[in-house]
Order: structure tokens, then sequence, then C-alpha cells
């Protein structure tokens, strides 16, 4: 019975250690698929739709419809710290996505009272100038899309997570699944995405907003219900307590041994614990590394008599490397967002292009314009099956890599892509306004297929690179820092059109006006390629000088480990590490 228990702590639903034969693996990810389908559903549905919404039903101009929307989407991504942050330390990541899931169901039901109830909208308007939504208004559907950002903030930084997690890394048949997983988590992704965009919005034209807020509605509620009966086949990570207090302990506790003058040398003693798993509860003990020697200072015996259990002033090894761990994926996050700012366009100007645009197929159907970003949406839902299929095993046999190519690559490839998505964006929209209401919507398509190029790229290198890099106490933060990122290049875009706005005369007499026919929105089309340009430029010098900790998922380095007991304590062990090999 050992050699099918999992190696990776994960437990069943009583507790016990998870059996592979009854747990785990595709017996239990298709539940929590079908959870991220239908929360993407939604999202995507009342994403590409607010805009509209907001301008039509709640009479704001364009250009603060759009803002607005940029804002809601940053603040959903943003606050996937929050849910992260309560997965790993309190919760666990089943229970926050069941819990916060309820939230974001609470938020949808507010949302369609808010479409179908007249005294929450402001009275209907043919001619302008229309009189504003009140205060009360306002704030009702506020309130409502606070608690849908506050349910995706706690439902997506663990449903990738915790699918991740029915696979066991150490086995090798089921390590491979686990990038399986990823890339048909993605494809499940826009499946639901596809459906919001298509379906739900062709609802909503066709038979109101009522409708078209209260199908995902249903489908939110009963999607809680089918994560529920998987309860029985999932493995469970047990909470790991506050990832971010370890992380205040290693820098209050090498600042402090630095005012004191501890050096850090090869012959010093690291302290560790000598039991076979790490101070770090339900965690394994990680090797030290040689990278970023400033923080090993926390963990410096200075005095064998110290207290070992206040790790405000020595910390673990293992400690250490886990915070190690979480400062080196900082440039590669920090160099992927540019992508993020991008990507917003999607919900917002893209669609904004459309309404101005000939969206005629046939004599008696009009494409609704909500439902543009369905280019992008098909292009992923085919890209995904085709580089998993036959791209990977044709790179795997050429480079030897088991994903055919690094994490890293993949997100530069997606990088580089998304400069060519804003040139055609801006190149379209050029003859756009040089030809209104002539042009097809389907010169739409380049930009779209390109965006969704990209995001097959970079969002599924991110999602292996980010779980890969973290450690057994911060996978759902690692997937937060991924995901947040999305939210910052949301609220970046509303600073670059807030900037815009204010520099170029504002929205009479600037480049994005409410009347887009009289906006220079390619302008800023361009000001996006130029900063997607010099961002791709400076990541190619982080991945190039990036060193892993383990020499997997885009990871360039390999540490080894020597460890020797050490003093008289019988739980202080010395450790040296060899530097590691370069490839």
């Amino acid at each position: 019975m050992s050699s099918t228990l999992v190696s990776n702590g994960c437990l069943d639903y009583k507790g016990r250690i998870a059996d592979k034969q009854s747990t785990g693996g595709w017996k239990a990810s298709p539940f929590i698929i079908v959870n991220e389908v239908a929360e993407r559903l939604a999202f995507f549905a009342i994403a590409v739709s607010m805009v509209p919404y907001l301008a039509r039903e709640m009479h704001q101009p364009v250009p603060n419809a759009a803002t607005h929307v940029t804002d809601w989407i940053g603040a959903a991504y943003v606050l996937t710290l929050l849910g992260a942050f309560l997965a790993d330390a309190y919760l666990g990541r089943f229970l926050t996505i069941i819990i916060f899931s309820c939230i974001y169901a609470v938020g949808m039901v507010l949302l369609t009272f808010s479409a179908s109830i007249d005294n929450l909208r402001p009275p209907h308007c043919t001619k302008k100038p229309c009189i504003p939504a009140s205060t009360s208004q306002t704030a009702f559907l506020y309130c409502a899309l606070a608690l849908i950002a506050l349910g995706t903030g706690g439902i997506k930084p663990c449903v990738s997570s915790f699918g991740a997690d029915q696979f066991d890394e150490s086995d090798r048949n089921e390590a491979h699944k686990k990038y399986s997983f990823f890339n048909w988590f993605f494809f499940a992704i826009n499946m639901g995405a596809l459906a919001g965009i298509t379906l739900l919005v062709y609802i909503q034209v066709e038979f109101g907003w009522t409708w078209g807020f209260g199908i995902p509605t249903a489908s939110m509620l009963g999607s809680i219900f089918i994560l529920a009966i998987g309860l029985t086949k999932y493995r469970y990570q047990k909470p790991m307590g506050s990832a971010f207090t370890r992380f205040g302990q290693v820098i209050v506790a090498s600042v402090r041994n630095h005012v004191r003058g501890v050096e850090v040398g090869r012959g010093d003693h690291l302290y560790e614990v000598n039991t076979r798993k790490s101070a770090i509860f339900g965690a394994r003990k990680l090797a030290h590394t040689e990278q970023y020697r400033f923080l090993d200072k926390a963990a410096v015996i200075t005095n064998k008599e110290c207290n070992t259990k206040n790790q405000w002033r020595l910390c673990t090894v293992t400690q250490v490397e886990e915070f190690k761990s979480f400062v080196r994926i900082l440039p590669v996050w920090a160099t992927t967002i540019a992508l993020a700012i991008s990507f917003a366009q999607l919900s917002t100007f893209f669609i904004v292009q459309a309404n101005f645009m000939d969206r005629k197929v046939g004599p008696n159907f009009e494409i609704p314009a909500s439902s543009t970003p369905v280019f992008s949406a098909i292009n992923a839902l085919i890209l995904v099956p085709i580089y998993e299929k036959l791209i990977v095993p044709s790179l795997r046999a050429k480079t030897g890599h088991p994903r055919g190519i690094t994490s890293l690559q993949r997100m530069g490839i997606g990088l580089s892509v998304s400069i060519f998505a804003m040139v055609s964006a801006a190149l379209v929209e050029r003859k756009r306004r040089e030809n209104p209401s002539v042009v097809s919507v389907f010169w739409l398509f380049p930009q779209c297929f390109l965006i969704g190029t990209a995001e097959v790229f970079t969002y599924v290198g991110q999602l292996e690179f980010f779980y890969d890099e973290a450690t057994d106490g911060t996978r759902s933060i690692s997937s937060a820092m991924f995901l947040c990122e999305i939210g910052i290049g949301s609220w970046l875009s509303t600073a670059i059109v807030k900037i815009i706005e204010k520099t170029t005369g504002g929205v009479k007499t600037g480049w994005l006006r409410d009347d887009l026919n009289q906006s220079k929105l390619d302008y800023f089309y361009w000001i996006l390629t130029g900063i997607n340009c010099v961002n791709f430029l400076v990541y190619q010098c982080v991945a190039k000088w990036y060193k892993g900790r383990n020499g997997g998922g885009g990871s360039v380095r390999d540490e080894s480990l020597v460890t020797e007991s050490a003093g008289k304590s019988n739980d202080m062990v010395e450790f040296r590490s060899n530097k590691g090999f370069v490839f």
C-alpha cells in the first residue's frame, strides 16, 4: 500500500495520507475544471458587457465606463493575494474556493437584481443628455461588482493550485499529467470565456440584461454543487501558516544580525531542525542556495544557547530559502505585467471599436460588439490542443526538455507576440477612423488572434513557472502573484488612459473622446506598443540571468546539499552548498 500513497503530504478527506488509486489525478480534476469554467463564464460575460451596460443603462461616458471596468478587473485580480493568504495560512484551498464561490454567487444575484428592477437604474434614455444614475443606484451596482471581485479573488489563486495538488510531482507519470492539466485548465478557461462572450452576450442582446446576468448566476450556483460532489476524490494540502509572517521574520532576523555585524561564510553554522520535515508545518525541507546570501544571516547561529523557538531572531534554512524562492520570481513577475496592460484592451477599447464597425454577417444577423473577444478565445481553444499534442512532442524530440521549451522561453514568445498585436490594433484603428462604419469588424481579428496567442504562451507558461518555483507553503501565493499582475495591468491601463486624457485635452478634445470617430485611439495603441517593446528587452535580460531553486520549470540552476550535524544541540544542522551548474 505504501507505494500507492502520495509523497507530497496531501491528505484525503478523512485526514489520511492520500492514496493515488482512489484520489487525485484526472479522477478529481474534472470537478475543479467545471467550477473554473462556470466562474470564467460569469466573469467574462460581465467583463465584456459592463462597458455597454454602464454607458447605456447607467448613462456613464464611454471613457469613464472603460476605466471603471478596468478598475474592477484590476481589483478582482489584486484581491487574489487575499484569497491566497487565507488559503495557505488558515482555510486550505478547497474551503477557500467553496466560501468565495458563495460570495461570488451572492454578487451575481445582486447584479441580476440591478439589471431587472427598474428602480435600481436611471430612466431609459433615447436622446442625450441623459439623466445619470443616482448615488444609491450606482452604490448598489458597485456593491454587486465588489462581491464578484472578492469572489474572484478567493477562487482564482486556489483553483489552479488545487488542481495541481491532485498530481504527485515525485511520481513521473503524475508529474507529466500535471503539466497537461495546466494546458487543459487554460483550455477550460477559454471554454467558459467563449460561452460568456458569445452565447450570453447574444442572450443579453436578444432577451435583455436580466437573462444575460441571470443565466451565469444559475451556472455559478450549480458549479458550487458540482465542486462539492468531488469531496471524496480530492487530495488536500493542510494550511501551513502565514507565509507573509515568515517572510517578515526572515527580513527582521537578517537585518538584526547584519546590524550586529554577523557575517556569512562557508564555515558558519546555519540553523535547521534535525527532523525529517521542516519546522514549517506540512512543508518539506529546502536545500541551501548561495544566492541572496544576505538573507542567510537570518539563519546564522550566533549563540548555541539561543531560543530556537523565536523565529524573529533565528530562522531555519528552509524558512530562508522559502523567502529566497519568492524574491527570485519577482523580476520575472514584474516584466510580464506589460502584457496585462495590452490584454485589458480586449474587454474595453476593442469592444468600443467594434461598436463603430460593420458587424453584419448576412442580411439578418449582426455580431454583438461585446462578442468581439471571441476571436481571442477561439484562437486559444484551437492553439492549446495543437500545442499540447503536436508542438510539445516535436520540441521535446529536438530539445530533450520534458515540456519542449522552458516556461521562461514560453513566456518570452508570448511577450514578443503581444508587440505585434498592438501594432495590428494601431493600424486597424487608423483605417477604421478614416472609413467609419465601412470597415468590417473582422478587421479586429488579427489583433484579437495575436492577443490570444500571446495569452496561450505567456499565461500557461506563468502557471507552470510560478507553481514550480513556489515552495510547499507558498503555492497559492505564487499563483496569486501571477494573477494580480493582470489586475495591476488593468490599473496601469486606467492610469495611462487618465494621463492621456489630462495631457491631450480630456474627453471632448483629447485623443480619447466619447465619440470614437473623433478620437485618436491608434495613438494610444502605439504607446502600448512602445511599452511592450521596452518590456520585452528587459524581460530578455531578466530571463537570461534567472537562477531557479531546483532546475525545473524554467529554472537554470541546480543546487546540491550536504548536511552535517553541528554542536551539542540535536536540532542544529550545518548546511554547505556546492555551486550550481548553469546549463
